[in-house]
């Protein structure tokens, strides 16, 4: 069977970490068909827009997309174009799996997936400046948007993903006792569907700034997190500094009609063309990917590829404390994928 994918390299680094992560792919021996498009700013300088309707079109017609990092730029210019594409596609529930396998670290067993709500909160983009006297840019208002069906077809992903992956706990994260609406309303529609998983998975709710702390304390306590859009955007990365850092992880993006996998750490483009990136994070997304293909041996295997080639074999990139280039870790991972093809 051949797999029909869209494909968008990205900006600073993404084409140096896709390229390696296709090699890695193409060792499965399973039969990719990628259609290559841009997004972001190349292809803002390649088309003029950050967005293409190629790219668009090509995600419509395939429903599933491997995405390197996108530059966005710093309060003025275009607005991000991963937001975009969440919108665009519905991409309700962002998974941002972290689990420990490098020995030697502050932790050794977490193993956490948080699940984010992808679409709503106070990224709704629903934001203006206000104008007081002659001053227009006064004052900045951002409005947070929480709807109970929002809330519901997220968590009831998690608690669904929970029984899927044999995880036995789901954390609904949130802030009611300030943010008494849109925070009470999720995690009131939180208690409402852990009751139908009563005996199948276990639920508890904390206060974020709780959870925050509970995560360098003890993560080991935690499974399964789910939580609002800033909330989860700020938690994840937390995770992965966990594990090791935004290197080592990946991202999936899933919606009723089209999931996007992606690398979530940020373009890079200080070092971007110097074969220094740490490819791991896009490899990993590669196999979230297969795993929503129905792959699951060959997800299995580029994790453990993975992991071996920084646990075993000592290959590392700079960012985990080696000299290994791009391009080496590619080939490091490859041979070992390829070794059990």
């Amino acid at each position: 069977m051949t797999y029909r994918v869209t494909l968008i390299p990205g900006d600073g680094i993404g084409p140096e970490i896709t390229v390696q992560t296709l090699r890695v792919l193409q060792a499965t021996g399973i039969d990719f068909e990628w259609d290559e498009q841009l997004a972001g700013v190349a292809a803002v300088d390649a088309t003029g827009t950050p967005m293409p309707d190629a790219t668009l079109e090509s995600i419509r017609v395939r429903k599933i997309a491997l995405k390197g990092p996108l530059t966005t730029p710093l309060g003025t210019g275009f607005r991000s174009v991963n937001v975009a594409l969440r919108k665009e596609f519905e991409l309700y529930a962002n998974v941002r799996p972290a689990k420990t396998f490098i020995p030697g670290g502050r932790y050794e067993n977490v193993d956490i997936v948080l699940i984010r709500e992808n679409l709503e909160g106070l990224y709704s983009g629903i934001e203006h400046f206000i104008r007081i006297g002659n001053d227009p840019r006064a004052a900045g208002e951002s409005i947070a948007i929480t709807t109970r069906d929002g809330c519901d077809r997220v968590i009831r992903y998690a608690f669904e993903y929970a029984l899927k992956n044999g995880r036995k706990k789901v954390s609904i994260v949130h802030k009611a006792n300030i943010l008494k609406v849109v925070s009470g309303l999720f995690l009131e529609v939180g208690r409402e569907i852990a009751k139908q998983y009563a005996g199948r998975v276990v639920m508890n709710d904390l206060i974020v700034d709780n959870c925050a702390m509970q995560l360098v304390l003890k993560p080991e306590q935690f499974d399964v997190i789910v939580t609002t859009n800033l909330f989860g955007d700020i938690l994840s990365d937390e995770i992965s500094g966990l594990v090791g850092g935004l290197g080592l992880a990946p991202g999936g993006n899933i919606g009723t009609s089209a999931a996007i996998f992606e690398a979530v750490h940020g373009s890079a483009p200080d070092i971007a063309g110097q074969n220094r990136a740490n490819p791991a994070a896009q490899m990993f997304a590669a196999a979230m990917l297969l795993d929503h293909l129905g792959e699951l041996e060959a997800a299995r295997r580029v994790r453990e590829a993975v992991e071996c080639t920084v646990v075993d074999d000592g290959i590392r990139t700079r960012d985990l404390g080696g000299n290994a280039s791009t391009s080496d870790f590619g080939e490091a991972v490859t041979r070992r994928v390829s070794r059990v093809s």
